[in-house]
């Protein structure tokens, strides 16, 4: 074969890989994309977690935030205390789930959130603390149901939102599955209700339950490996078409090599 004959299948070999090098360009671009972001998340996280452990600390606890103050950038997480009276007939129970005994074995239950009606009148949510499915009704826990003044100490944590595949409520039936401040006020018609909630810490209820203390300080923090994932995938969509492309490419050099076949003698 001729040098112009052969520059010439080179070239087309070559137009045949634009298209999967463009394909491997997108890809390999977005795979890298995700490699930083789980980077950029790490970073987030990680200062996140420094937040919570250096707010959950505070001594003594701060007071609680104005009401129409209140900045959950500034102010979530934040070790608080508050004094009030607990409107025990108003309490609401939230699915949810907490580490039981047994390692990898979460129990089944209820968040108890209850609202503290403070000295001045305002309402504030309280989650008091984790209970078994067992003790849903008030009465297995009477001993809890504590009458009078009360101080709660505990830290501060927005309404929480609804995600994509948590069901939504049923107010008429009491089935909640999120702490959404504004929606549990209104079903209980509660008014002058503070935009906010304690997750009450690890403090001893009578009788033993609520538990309260189920929120994590110790969040767990995997970006790293994800970052790693992503870029290994990217490092192996690079071999995987720079393989694919040079095997094109010898083959069509020893396509081009190989000798025509000899002519048929002429009988």
């Amino acid at each position: 074969m001729t040098a112009p004959a052969r520059a010439a299948e080179r070239r087309a070999a070559l137009r045949d890989l634009v298209a999967p090098a463009l394909a491997s360009l997108v890809c390999l671009g977005i795979l890298i994309g995700l490699g930083v972001w789980q980077l950029e998340r790490k970073a987030w996280k990680e200062a996140l977690i420094d937040r919570i452990v250096a707010r959950s600390r505070i001594e003594p606890p701060a007071p609680l935030p104005a009401f129409d103050g209140f900045d959950p950038a500034r102010d979530e997480f934040e070790r608080v205390r508050a004094t009030g009276r607990l409107l025990n007939d108003k309490e609401t129970l939230v699915h949810g789930l907490a580490p039981g005994d047994t390692p990898g074995r979460a129990l089944q239950g209820y968040y108890v959130v209850t609202p503290l009606r403070l000295d001045d009148g305002r309402i504030l949510l309280v989650n008091r603390g984790f209970v078994p499915t067992e003790l849903k009704d008030p009465a297995r826990r009477a001993a809890a149901q504590v009458e009078g003044e009360t101080t709660v100490t505990g830290m501060l944590r927005q309404s929480e939102a609804r995600g994509l595949f948590v069901p939504a409520p049923n107010p008429q039936t009491g089935e909640w599955f999120n702490r959404d401040v504004p929606g549990i006020a209104a079903a209980k018609g509660l008014t002058n209700v503070a935009p906010y909630l304690i997750e009450a810490d690890a403090t001893p209820n009578p009788g033993g339950w609520p538990k309260g203390g189920q929120l994590r300080v110790d969040l767990p923090n995997n970006h790293l490996q994800y970052a790693f994932t992503w870029f290994g995938l990217a490092l192996c969509l690079v071999g995987v078409f720079t393989a694919f492309a040079l095997r094109r490419l010898r083959g069509e050099a020893v396509g081009s090599a190989a000798p025509s076949p000899a002519s048929p003698p002429r009988p």
